[in-house]
């Protein structure tokens, strides 16, 4: 029986993948560091799409967490089929106002993690010579952000990082993908501290256009007609835009 791991799966664009794989009859592992929510979120899945649900309560921001969340996982044998690797943070200040911790975790969460599960799970997936890992980036990997400058630094990895192992897994029958979404609305931005931007997309509408691209192996998937023609206005242009957005709030 193999199964989707989802990071970050109990709200927001993690959630939304998990209702879709469940209405495809995938059975869904779901990682996040609030038991409550993914007790919640367990009940409520296996109740509306009759699939099997596993929960791992794994903070994802600390050191090492990629692996032991793999381990336990190979411990219960359980094989991964998809990955989405959703989880993260961000912060909007000035870069020396922001605490040094939070950047570390942001950093842990947003890169070192994403990485070391793509490393641990790519490699199952050329074993059986298919698999899926899609990797949640941002518009924000375009540009610069000052004042979200560790955050959108983090993205732009994902972004580049997603694009080269997506080149090397093709030949070998695994597709890996990068979702850039622009504003959303979920919780993202109450806990980085902001207000939600007006027009924001919801989570629902980004996934229903990302899980269809997915599954149609699109290497870079932005959601929203109005971000993806912002993705080629120039950098400067856009720099002093969130600039201006984020310095005002």
């Amino acid at each position: 029986m193999k199964y989707v791991l989802i990071t970050g799966g109990t709200s927001g664009i993690g959630l939304e993948f998990a209702k879709n794989f469940a209405k495809d009859g995938y059975n869904i592992v779901i990682v996040s560091s609030n038991n409550d929510r993914l007790q919640k979120t367990k009940q409520k899945l296996e109740n509306e799409f009759g699939i099997h649900v596993l929960i791992y309560q794994q903070d994802m921001g600390k050191i090492g967490a990629a692996i032991q969340l793999y381990n336990k996982i190979k411990e219960d044998n359980l094989s991964i089929s998809v990955l989405i690797n959703n989880a993260g943070i961000g912060l909007v200040g000035p870069t020396d106002k922001i605490n040094f911790e939070y950047d570390e975790r942001m950093m842990i969460l947003n890169i070192i993690n994403l990485v070391e599960l793509c490393k641990l799970y790519i490699s199952d997936m050329y074993k059986f010579g298919e698999g899926r890992i899609l990797n949640v980036s941002s518009t924000g990997a375009f540009m610069p952000g000052p004042y979200t400058s560790t955050y959108c630094a983090s993205k732009a990895f994902v972004l580049s990082y997603s694009r080269a192992i997506s080149y090397e897994a093709k030949k070998r029958g695994v597709q890996v993908s990068a979702l850039c979404p622009g504003p959303t609305k979920t919780d993202f931005f109450v806990k980085e501290g902001t207000k939600t931007p007006q027009n924001s997309m919801t989570a629902e509408t980004v996934v229903t256009y990302a899980y269809k691209q997915f599954m149609k192996n699109k290497d870079i998937i932005i959601p929203g007609f109005k971000n993806r023609i912002t993705k080629l206005f120039p950098i400067k242009l856009k720099m002093n835009f969130i600039a201006k957005m984020k310095k005002g709030i």
